[in-house]
């Protein structure tokens, strides 16, 4: 991949595997899922990898299967949803020194349907989440936190998320203009695009000028919480 976007055998796969998400048709599409899923994924970060660390030098990825792509198959233990396989091919950039969901990144979905990408944090567990509150509380990193927000928002039309809460938590407040934020329960930046796009040459370009357009977010977080274990 040089710029281009990905291959139609992705798109053959993730909607063979949509409409037949049973082993019988897996097996029989097998060369069809390593060409359109797992050479197409490893490509892509190969390529927009390095590239990434022009918008955050410490971003940290890996070209394979349970690196920055995730694997196919689901777990099922403690799901109602009974389906083997995913439908959709998902790709993270992390920080920190392993690979976690539990630090600011960029994430990456590709579906039959569309295209998803951002940067930021999803969830925060128990003591991130109280760093991130203070952090809103606090003069400073609270009005550097809605300035980021701002240079988002101006940089597009880009969805905030992780908006969980009716109302703001025992023991925590903030002044009008950021009392929302503590309502978040994790911070993202992101937009959906159309399918089309994802098989156009200039795709990586594209999804990278999307993640720099939303990187001032996930700067945000990287500076003012830790990064994990």
């Amino acid at each position: 991949m040089s710029g281009s976007g990905f291959p139609q055998a992705t798109l053959d796969f993730l909607s063979g595997i949509t409409a037949h998400n049973d082993k019988a048709w897996f097996e029989a599409n097998r060369a069809l899922y390593e060409a359109g899923y797992v050479a197409a994924g490893k490509a892509f970060v190969e390529h927009i990898g390095p590239r990434l660390r022009e918008v955050s030098p410490s971003v940290q990825f890996a070209a394979k299967i349970n690196g920055s792509q995730s694997r196919i198959n689901r777990d099922v233990r403690f799901s109602k949803d009974k389906r083997t396989y995913k439908t959709h091919l998902d790709l993270w950039f992390w920080h920190g020194d392993k690979r976690s969901w539990d630090c600011p990144g960029f994430w990456f979905r590709l579906t039959a349907d569309g295209v998803h990408l951002g940067c930021g944090l999803h969830g925060m567990g128990k003591e991130r989440l109280e760093s991130f509150r203070h952090a809103i509380e606090l003069p400073r990193s609270g009005k550097a936190l809605v300035a980021a927000i701002e240079q988002v928002r101006a940089n597009g039309d880009y969805q905030i998320g992780e908006k969980t809460r009716q109302r703001p938590p025992r023991g925590f407040e903030a002044p009008e203009e950021r009392a929302e934020l503590l309502l978040y329960e994790g911070l993202t930046a992101g937009i959906q695009l159309p399918i089309f796009q994802a098989t156009q040459p200039g795709f990586a370009d594209l999804c990278l000028a999307h993640f720099a357009a939303t990187w001032p977010i996930g700067a945000w977080l990287l500076a003012e919480l830790a990064t994990g274990d």
